[in-house]
């Protein structure tokens, strides 16, 4: 049986609610790495790095394999940078759009 398309996207989402899991995906971006360099680069024990790549792996958000003598972590999809790309864009946009709100406040005081 499988689940709604609503409830995937939710998955994926929650999937992508972790800042460790968000600055893996950012490192990706740029191309495969190594775990070390993911570990040198990310201020986590070894463990929970590699709990968060497990997540990211079991959801398909990245793929692992060896090359030689090392494990190395991509994105599954050049997607995966899109939805960050645009996340960034949201979030720019928000906090705009506050900052705008602040201004407004600050330029039209009260009446009294």
């Amino acid at each position: 049986m499988s689940v709604p398309l609503y409830q995937a996207k939710a998955e994926m989402f929650r999937t992508l609610g972790h800042p460790v899991r968000i600055r893996v995906l950012e490192l990706l971006q740029a191309g495969p790495r190594p775990v070390r360099e993911l570990l040198s680069e990310i201020d986590v024990e070894p463990s929970n790095l590699s709990q968060q790549l497990a997540v990211l792996r079991r959801t398909g958000v990245v793929v692992s394999f060896r090359d030689g003598g090392l494990v190395m972590y991509a994105l599954s999809t050049p997607d995966v940078a899109e939805l960050l790309a645009a996340g960034r864009r949201i979030l720019g946009a928000v906090l705009a759009d506050r900052d705008g709100l602040l201004a407004e406040l600050n330029a039209h005081p009260p009446a009294g």
